[in-house]
């Protein structure tokens, strides 16, 4: 289940992509370009990585300086 920071655990990438084995999840990862991080618990990763090797960017916001005031 996906927490609150977008972080997936290994738990999640096993279901998310079908292979049981740490090795063939990572490698899984890997190969698609998404980013994975090795815990104690198993790899993880967050939705952020996953759409940024999809292509896909976070929308910005617009920051404005204080010389608009």
């Amino acid at each position: 289940m996906i927490d609150n920071a977008g972080i997936l655990t290994f738990e999640d990438l096993k279901r998310i992509t079908g292979y049981g084995r740490r090795a063939d999840v990572e490698r899984t990862l890997h190969e698609q370009g998404i980013r994975v991080f090795r815990g104690r618990a198993g790899p993880w990763t967050t939705v952020d990585l996953i759409n940024q090797a999809g292509g896909l960017r976070p929308a910005t916001q617009e920051h404005y300086g204080v010389d608009i005031l």
